[in-house]
């Protein structure tokens, strides 16, 4: 065995050729991995894009039908002469169609708002209680309907909190209406506030419903996915509800949490801090950094 200069240097040259190779090896695995990726990434998000096409399509149709139909009918009154009640049947129907409409449009701009940073919040102090008491009023129309029971359970005395009531409600009623939606006839759907050690506030809106796997509760707090994409899915929606509920939620410096269990039902936990523990200022930039709009009136 040669132990001169040359020998060393020889046996230095092979070893950076070596590692040279295998930085190369290392790099192109890398590479493939990444585009492998990013091919991926970029094929679900056409496919996510398609299904939301695919479902708004049916979403606005189907709604303004039902507004050009039934306006031909009024506007030809006067050579077929409608009753009063096909007139005031056939308004409802119109209006029904039209506030599906709007609530479709500001599902869009508000997911769109809150993905730029540019969602506003205005900041008060909040009656969690009298909030949710509103939101499950609205929802009992509905629930008799579905042949669902709904019922509150409120604790005694809950602090108080900082921030939109406007956009909680929103985010209490669309919850509630989904936990409605999809409990069969005969299921029940609670609403419960307690107080949290910390003085926060914990809601709970549990359900008796057909619940989802892991995996479908990743795909149903994602904008514009659904657990059901199919045309033929059994519940209709634009799978924007519970991505703009858990942001809201988040932008108040809350806390949201699904769990579930397959044909058995499921639970939305919201967290609120106390009113003095984060500003809806604070939530907004710990989510999306400094830049989004936030009135914050009585701070």
């Amino acid at each position: 065995m040669r132990t001169d200069g040359l020998g060393t240097s020889k046996t230095n040259t092979l070893m950076q050729e070596y590692a040279t190779l295998i930085g190369d090896a290392v790099l192109r695995q890398r590479t493939r991995v990444a585009e492998r990726k990013a091919r991926v990434e970029a094929e679900l998000a056409t496919r996510v894009k398609s299904e939301f096409v695919s479902n708004m399509s049916h979403e606005l149709r189907t709604p303004l039908n039902t507004v050009l139909g039934f306006s031909k009918l009024l506007k030809e009154h006067g050579e077929r002469r409608l009753s009063d009640e096909d007139i005031v049947q056939y308004a409802g129907l119109i209006q029904d169609s039209a506030r599906h409409l709007l609530a479709v449009i500001n599902g869009i701009l508000d997911i769109s708002k809150i993905q730029s940073g540019t969602y506003a919040l205005d900041a008060f102090e909040i009656d969690v209680a009298a909030v949710l008491r509103d939101c499950v009023a609205e929802a009992e129309a509905a629930a008799e309907a579905a042949g669902v029971t709904i019922s509150l359970k409120l604790a005694f005395s809950l602090p108080l909190v900082r921030g939109d009531d406007t956009k909680l409600a929103q985010v209490f009623s669309n919850l509630i209406s989904n936990a409605v939606k999809f409990t069969p006839r005969g299921g029940a759907v609670t609403i419960e506030a307690l107080e949290r050690g910390d003085s926060g506030v914990m809601i709970v809106i549990r359900d008796t419903g057909v619940g989802m796997t892991e995996d479908e509760i990743r795909v149903s707090v994602e904008p514009f996915g659904q657990v059901d994409g199919a045309r033929t899915r059994w519940r209709e929606g634009t799978g924007l509800g519970l991505p703009i509920a858990k942001s809201l939620v988040e932008l108040h410096g809350g806390e949201f949490h699904i769990t579930s269990v397959k044909q058995k039902g499921t639970d939305v936990t919201i967290l609120l801090p106390p009113a003095h523990q984060m500003s809806p200022v604070e939530a907004r930039d710990a989510v999306f950094g400094q830049g989004a709009a936030i009135h914050p009136a009585n701070y």
